[in-house]
């Protein structure tokens, strides 16, 4: 072993980043290309009723422009999303019912101004309520989860509980909004499809695409060389690929499409809106009796898509009592889709400020509440955990972050108008692992080429990959090289669920001891091309595991609470993690701190409306939907415990994207509780929110003297 997996090795790809000569799907610049952009719909419901193209085609540098009436037609998608200039129906608001296909940027731009087009519009219903009429229990939550989960009396153990809380929480539509928007380039070529795309996977995009357009797979290759960013929102193909695709079919020429950040809310999946309703039942020592989490939420009438937030309760803590649900409402909204950590990042922030309130009805400190509530089985599968050090993240962060000298009790710290507050929260995220292919290569100067279809989307997998190789090999880093992102290497699943890294190193290290085993039999000289090994982990990786696997983590946060302004300021972020075996030191705590940051994001700052009477996102880009900025952000540590788990690949290791980000809402929103005995149950806190809350405080005390200041019980807003 050289000791690769686990270094801090710097990111291969690094320096072509930051000198700009990293190439993205936008800037492949074939000769001829044209530009193309999309025209999105302005009504709610209904339908097109005619297009008039007269004035776009009269722009200079236009070539074409792509309607429902013309477009080239397509096999019916799996994604019914990608049905793209298909038929004259308007299933919500940006539906694109247009593209206009010009020489230049510029020209398709103000071709797409041009573009006239007439609705038969109808009522619409974009209003998600628990109580709404069209509510219904869908058959499965995302995932393939059973949307309602029950065992034993949990209405009974819960009525009958020395301690209980019933509480309700809402967390609003979140986009994904990665660095780079959407973007493809696609050209035709005698018979024969390529697609340069930001895509989390080229596998499934050439899947895809050869459906759409009746092509073997053969005569399509799709790249993903560089991405910036998806957050989920690009785990599979978007529009944007299908309608360069056409595009570059109608006009004979390579065709960007690169979307307008300002339209993708409505086109490339958003994180649903979810409304909690949590019931904890408890003895008087604080041991769990019942645990219920029920979610409502919404989909699209394009294609169901339930946001699987109360899985992770089935999960997380001992309870001989539960329930949970998911509910349901189609509307006339865009289609939801992944976004990070789908399920447990509203899921977790729900349960866990729920634990805190029940915390605080019992008098107990919020750590041992759940050290106590330890299972020691999975609650919902029964099956032993690989591995679960929960409790030694707690304990670790609480050491690390000094809460042994916490007053415990609400608004007991302040600093002039600051009340100041501490929180902690607990987080869980599922091992995933999917078949994949690699090739490992030696070669005669003694140096080695790994190949796999991975996609790099910033995390560092090229360079973590070559880690993995390097190890098996037991050969120095630098004579490991990778190629990964490109339809032609040997398959391997998209990048997503947290589950890249552990599916693709695990064909990489099988590869790579092979090919070592091979060599260690051979003798003489390497043959001029090389010697050349494949694994598949088909069989293996997608086997029926005996064990429940899961990472874990504790966030702990220290906020500030201006009550003159109301805003929050969260001065101190500390994660400590049980994610298996962190293979590159410096990636994974990138990948920490990220998650955590989009956390703070999902606390403070980001939130979407839908506006009822037009049926749209109001944030729809960067200046109205706040992601977190440097100033926002204070000081941030990312810690993990080495742990040793055998049951999850040949490296041990499990996904550490998305864990990050899923206990840090809950966290900040706790202390922001113990700031101001406060309790808001809505994010984002936003200042006016904050005010409103404070200003609850003021009516009988004021916030310096009154209830919260003295640290007698919480005062409750709802």
């Amino acid at each position: 072993m050289t000791g690769s997996v686990g270094a801090p090795a710097e990111r291969r790809e690094g320096r072509e980043k930051v000198s700009g000569t990293a190439r993205y799907a936008a800037e492949y610049h074939f000769p001829g290309r044209a530009q193309a952009w999309p025209v999105p719909a302005t009504v709610a419901r209904g339908r097109v009723t005619g297009v008039d193209t007269a004035a776009a085609l009269a722009v200079r540098g236009v070539l074409d422009v792509l309607t429902h009436e013309n477009a080239p037609r397509l096999a019916e998608p799996d994604d019914p999303t990608l049905a793209v200039l298909q038929d004259p129906r308007v299933p919500h608001r940006g539906w694109f019912v247009a593209l206009v296909v010009a020489e230049s940027l510029e020209a398709a731009r103000a071709g797409a101004a041009a573009v006239r087009v007439a609705y038969d519009a109808e009522e619409h219903d974009v209003e998600l309520t628990a109580s709404h009429a069209g509510v219904y229990v869908p058959e499965e939550a995302n995932g393939g989860h059973p949307a309602v989960r029950e065992q034993g009396d949990p209405d009974g153990a819960f009525g009958s509980s020395a301690a209980r809380v019933d509480v309700g929480y809402r967390v609003p539509p979140l986009h994904n909004h990665p660095m780079e928007p959407h973007a493809s380039t696609a050209r035709w070529d005698d018979g024969r499809l390529t697609v340069h795309t930001s895509s989390q996977g080229a596998g499934a995009v050439r899947a895809v695409l050869a459906g759409l357009f009746a092509l073997p797979k053969e005569r399509i290759v799709v790249t993903a060389e560089h991405v910036g960013g998806g957050f989920g929102s690009k785990g599979t193909p978007r529009p944007d690929v299908v309608l360069a695709a056409m595009a570059a079919r109608q006009t004979g020429r390579a065709v960007t499409v690169a979307l307008p950040r300002r339209y993708l809310p409505a086109v490339v999946g958003h994180r649903a809106p979810t409304l909690h309703r949590l019931r904890l039942g408890a003895d008087a020592n604080g041991r769990l009796a019942s645990v219920v989490h029920e979610v409502t939420t919404h989909t699209s009438r394009v294609k169901e898509f339930v946001e699987q937030a109360a899985v992770p309760a089935r999960v997380m803590y001992a309870a001989p009592h539960s329930r949970t649900v998911h509910r349901v409402a189609a509307l006339d909204v865009p289609s939801p889709s992944w976004m990070r950590a789908p399920g447990e990042a509203p899921g977790m922030y729900a349960l866990e400020s729920a634990m805190d309130e029940l915390a605080g009805e019992l008098g107990m400190d919020p750590i041992e509440l759940r050290v106590r509530n330890e299972p020691d089985v999975e609650p919902d599968s029964g099956k032993p955990f690989s591995s679960r050090h929960l409790v030694e993240c707690l304990r670790e962060g609480a050491r690390r972050f000094g809460w042994a000298g916490r007053d415990p009790r609400p608004g007991s710290r302040r600093e002039g108008p600051l009340l100041l507050g501490t929180g902690v929260a607990a987080a869980t995220y599922p091992v995933m692992v999917w078949p994949a292919a690699a090739t490992a290569r030696a070669l005669p100067d003694g140096t080695f080429l790994v190949r796999i279809n991975a996609t790099d989307i910033g995390t560092g997998a090229r360079t973590v990959l070559a880690q993995v190789g390097a190890d098996a090999l037991g050969v120095p880093l630098e004579r490991v090289r990778t190629e990964v992102g490109s339809s032609e290497l040997p398959s391997a699943p998209l990048a997503g669920g947290s589950s890249g890294t552990a599916s693709w190193g695990w064909a990489v290290h099988e590869a790579c001891a092979l090919l070592a085993r091979r060599l260690a039999e051979h003798s003489g000289p390497l043959p001029e091309q090389g010697l050349d090994v494949r694994a598949d982990t088909k069989g293996a990786a997608d086997a029926e595991s005996a064990w429940a696997r899961h990472a874990f983590g504790a966030h702990f946060a220290e906020v500030a609470v201006d009550t003159v302004t109301g805003e929050v300021r969260a001065g101190r972020l500390l994660g400590v993690y049980a994610a298996g075996r962190v293979l590159n030191a410096r990636t994974a705590r990138s990948q920490f701190v990220g998650g955590m940051t989009m956390g703070l994001g999902m606390a403070l700052t980001e939130g979407s409306t839908m506006d009822a009477a037009f049926g749209d996102f109001t944030e729809s880009d960067l200046a109205s939907y706040h992601v977190p900025v440097h100033a926002d952000t204070g000081e941030i540590e990312a810690h993990w415990l080495d742990e040793d788990d055998s049951r999850l690949n040949p490296m041990g290791s499990k996904g550490i994207g998305e864990i990050g980000i899923v206990g840090t809402a809950a966290a900040i929103g706790n202390a922001v509780h113990h700031a101001t005995g406060v309790r808001f149950r809505e994010l984002p806190l936003t200042p006016d929110r904050m005010l409103a809350g404070l200003l609850g405080l003021r009516g009988t005390n004021d916030v310096r003297t009154g209830p919260a200041a003295s640290g007698s019980g919480p005062v409750r807003n709802s």
